[in-house]
């Protein structure tokens, strides 16, 4: 399956939990919102953070989001195989299979 196919599969996952829990969608929906508006750090460096965590704590969904993301906010290939760098050295072999997987998301999601 496709990276975009789990994407478009992941969110249609997610619109269902938010309509059987629309409190607490929106509730973490307000959270991501002041943390990513508010601060002294730049969104993309927020994101790229986020990145960090989702390889680190192997969550595929969260990596397509914040591929995404990063897409969308103009994070070049370079950057972002820069900062899984960081991931790798600070997650070691695990780390480094789960950014091989983000940046091959990146690409998949860059193409269309």
């Amino acid at each position: 399956m496709s990276w975009n196919e789990k994407f478009d599969g992941l969110k249609n996952q997610i619109r269902g939990l938010n309509g059987a829990n629309p409190a607490a969608s929106k509730g973490f929906a307000g959270l991501g919102k002041a943390v990513k508006e508010e601060g002294v750090v730049e969104f993309k460096t927020k994101e790229f953070v986020a990145l960090g965590i989702a390889v680190a704590t192997k969550c595929e969904s969260c990596i397509m989001f914040h591929i995404d993301a990063l897409i969308r906010i103009g994070a070049t290939r370079e950057e972002v195989a820069d900062v899984l760098g960081m991931t790798i050295q600070m997650g070691g072999g695990p780390s480094l299979m789960y950014a091989s997987k983000a940046l091959d998301c990146y690409d998949e999601f860059a193409a269309r």
